[in-house]
């Protein structure tokens, strides 16, 4: 029988508690709000008290949460994360794999993934990702999956990123399928798809394709609040105790009620989202988009296979250009990158509203004085030309740790072995992975973030054009 998901018992108990007016004698220092003006909203800011549960332990209102959130999602069993998405991937790469195993995972992944490999002292090996027509990586490809599988039939734990940050998908049920068939365990950073439960036309969740442990960012996509996420164990293939002793380790022992509580809310919004509100917000994106398609004559708007993720380019112009234009007027993107912007849209519900119609005024005005470039300059899309199914790193992490570093100029780094993590965030993609030689596509694509000033975060001193390798 289904649970009643209009249920919140944490939020419940946290109110049961504040209603009570206690007096604090107990972290954390603010004292309910007290000692901050007696801000209201630091009176959810309590800690692990009578009745109030305990995340690392729950047998009351957390546990309950949880029991909802696992029938909402049709799990056995999913879990609060209140460190990000990060300490599910870290937790389910620790659980899944042992020293020296090899662990498959896709190029673009984010840099949590490599992290939690690295942490294992697994062995990562790179596939290589699929691509669509405007030069964008997807994911795996079904053929590189085989020809890995036949070069490491020791492997242990593939780690996909399914949808990409920009919403596109690809076909996870076959790749998944063909990971079962040699008994590896398929994790999945599911970040950008919590609410894909909700069915057409949003893709198919990963939960629903068979993964074996998936893994959601709440918040980037429900009305979660920051670092809120949800850790979802799907077959017997994971051993639960492992992945509940690595989140015990890894996050918190002084957990944010607020967080959980939004995490909370966050389910019930989802479990009692109704076919009528997903016409209704639907209908409100179409109005939007052909809105938006009318603001510019060289404004192109791209709908993702993820209804709620937009991407938009204006010719002529890079996508950081794009951005500086939008954000003169108030309008904030997700992100922007050599060639395009991206919007993440709400998911509303019937009775809620969202201020389209004031966004469409705003990009008029930002865009109204952008006059239409005759001769444009085509931007040769940079992708990956490699012809490998997959990739090593050409030091183990044990050897990287014995090399020296150097410091050499960006330009003259191909071939070289990076000593260095270097992401442009968002959306937290790493181009370089310390002990992988660096590519001329890497140094290309580097040099455009480099130009347009991205935020890059990372070992390297790309602000002087120079990058760390092993010697």
């Amino acid at each position: 029988m289904k649970r009643d998901q209009r249920r919140t018992p944490l939020i419940e108990a946290i109110e049961k508690h504040r209603s009570a007016k206690p007096i604090s004698f107990h972290v954390p220092g603010h004292k309910n709000g007290l000692l901050m003006d007696d801000q209201p909203f630091y009176q959810s800011d309590v800690t692990e008290l009578s009745g109030l549960d305990d995340l690392h332990d729950p047998h009351e209102a957390i546990r309950e949460a949880e029991d909802l959130l696992t029938d909402v999602y049709g799990t056995m069993n999913s879990y609060f994360l209140v460190n990000g998405s990060t300490v599910g991937n870290i937790a389910a790469i620790l659980a899944s794999c042992s020293p020296g195993d090899p662990v498959f995972v896709q190029r673009n992944c984010h840099k949590s993934v490599l992290n939690g490999i690295k942490l294992a002292k697994a062995v990562p090996i790179l596939i290589e990702t699929e691509w669509n027509d405007e030069g964008t990586a997807l994911g795996i490809r079904l053929d590189a999956l085989k020809e890995a599988l036949k070069a490491f039939p020791r492997v242990k734990a593939c780690v996909l990123t399914y949808p990409t940050y920009y919403g596109f998908t690809y076909h996870i049920d076959q790749i998944i399928k063909e990971l079962h068939k040699h008994d590896v365990t398929c994790i999945v950073d599911e970040a950008q798809g919590a609410h894909f439960i909700l069915g057409s036309p949003f893709p198919e969740s990963a939960i629903e394709c068979g993964a074996d442990i998936v893994v959601h960012s709440a918040h980037k996509m429900l009305p979660a609040m920051t670092m809120g996420s949800y850790l979802h164990i799907t077959s017997p293939r994971v051993s639960e105790r492992k992945v509940k002793e690595y989140l015990t380790m890894l996050q918190s022992s002084s957990p944010s009620y607020p967080i959980m509580a939004s995490l909370d809310y966050a389910r019930s919004y989802i479990g009692t989202f109704t076919k009528e509100d997903k016409e209704q917000n639907l209908k409100e994106i179409h109005k939007f988009v052909q809105a938006l398609e009318g603001v510019h004559p060289q404004l192109v708007v791209k709908v993702s296979a993820d209804p709620l993720k937009l991407v938009m380019k204006l010719a002529g112009r890079s996508g950081y250009t794009l951005q500086q234009l939008l954000e003169s007027e108030g309008v904030y993107p997700e992100l922007a990158d050599p060639d395009y912007v991206l919007l993440i849209l709400p998911l509303l519900k019937k009775d809620r509203s969202f201020p389209y119609q004031e966004a469409i005024n705003r990009i008029q005005r930002a865009l109204g004085n952008e006059p239409i470039i005759e001769k444009i300059k085509i931007h040769e899309t940079n992708r990956s030309n490699s012809q490998e199914f997959f990739t090593t790193l050409a030091l183990s992490f044990e050897d990287m740790e014995e090399k020296e570093e150097a410091l050499i100029p960006l330009h003259a780094a191909e071939g070289e072995i990076s000593a260095g993590m270097v992401t442009p965030y968002p959306p937290g993609i790493p181009l370089l992975i310390p002990g992988e030689r660096i590519t001329s596509h890497a140094i290309e694509r580097l040099t455009e973030y480099v130009k347009n000033k991205a935020n890059i975060q990372g070992h390297h001193r790309l602000d002087e054009n120079r990058l760390f390798v092993y010697r």
